[in-house]
């Protein structure tokens, strides 16, 4: 088997069978196979994968495993020679695996490779690549900084707006299409399950180029990534929110020790505070500088924010009591 294609799903049944069916229309000349790893979605009807493309291996799992899990019992379960790891809310638009593969089939220490990511709108999708993460480039992570900087070294995203961008190495691949050979994954063990999601990604390019390989972002292949589809159902609770910082967190304990994991989450505290006390400021004149709704519903995500990172003992409990009603 030339490749093996592996999605994890929650509740994304729609948008994953509008991104099996293009991998089928737009991969060519491989053998392939595709494993879909149902992470115990409350909403089920996954039985209309198999209906419709009857060759999947189509598993479902009794218990959420988290994103890293269900990856890698994917990966145990397939044979392929490559392997995608592919968000079932992505779409492709060109034979973009088969480009992927031929761009980079003659390099040397080939790690983890991917491509452009398109929005629902079709515009470029920032998080394609990355730097590795520092506490400052996560603190001025914004996009209206990026798009006006691309070319700043805190993200360094410039080939993404490049036209002449067939292959160039990078840093951080997005765990949205993440291609690499099958005995690259193995000899750094996986996805780390220590994360239940996010951060997993950045961690396995990390432990990728810690073992002396090398990433790659082909321009010239493009994917529709139309993002969140299933963490977006916890927006109500900030759930995701939480999560996202947890998880950066424990990236950061990971990769440069625990006093980095700490200041992170003090500057994170830090932020969270002047932001809240700018909107503040802002709310009395709301409706003259920004919609008085989008000021408190920004100031409640970061209440949230602000009580992860003192150790608020009763965001959990908060989280769990706004997610039943």
């Amino acid at each position: 088997m030339d490749l093996s294609v592996i999605y994890v799903n929650w509740n994304s049944v729609n948008y994953l069978c509008n991104s099996i069916n293009s991998v089928y229309t737009y991969t060519q000349g491989l053998s392939f196979e595709i494993i879909v790893i149902d992470n115990a979605s409350p909403e089920g009807g996954t039985d209309v994968l198999k209906q419709h493309f009857p060759d999947i291996l189509l598993v479902k799992s009794s218990d959420n495993l988290g994103f890293a899990g269900a990856n890698n019992l994917g990966f145990k379960l397939s044979s392929g020679k490559l392997v995608l790891f592919l968000n079932p809310d992505t779409v492709l638009l060109d034979p973009a695996i088969n480009v992927m593969i031929d761009r980079t089939t003659n390099l040397a220490k080939v790690g983890i490779i991917g491509c452009k990511l398109l929005n629902t709108d079709l515009s470029v999708q920032l998080t394609a690549i990355q730097k590795f993460p520092t506490i400052l480039n996560q603190l001025l992570d914004a996009e209206y900084l990026q798009l006006r900087w691309p070319g700043c070294p805190l993200w360094k995203i410039a080939p993404l707006f490049a036209s002449d961008v067939k292959l160039t190495e990078v840093e951080v691949i997005s765990g949205a299409c993440m291609l690499l050979r099958r005995e690259v994954f193995n000899q750094v063990e996986m996805f780390s399950e220590e994360y239940f999601m996010y951060a997993e990604d950045i961690d396995l390019n990390y432990k990728v180029t810690k073992a002396g390989y090398k990433n790659y972002y082909i321009g010239d292949a493009a994917i529709i990534h139309h993002g969140g589809k299933s963490s977006s159902r916890q927006t109500g609770t900030y759930w995701s929110t939480v999560m996202k910082y947890r998880a950066m967190r424990t990236l950061f304990q990971k990769t440069h020790g625990r006093p980095y994991g700490a200041l992170y989450r003090a500057s994170v505290g830090c932020a969270a505070a002047v932001r809240l006390l700018l909107l503040l400021l802002a709310y009395p004149v709301g409706n003259l500088l920004w919609e008085r709704q989008r000021i408190t519903s920004a100031s409640r995500k970061w209440q949230v924010i602000l009580k992860w990172a003192v150790g608020w003992p009763g965001l959990a409990a908060e989280n769990r009591q706004k997610a039943l009603g």
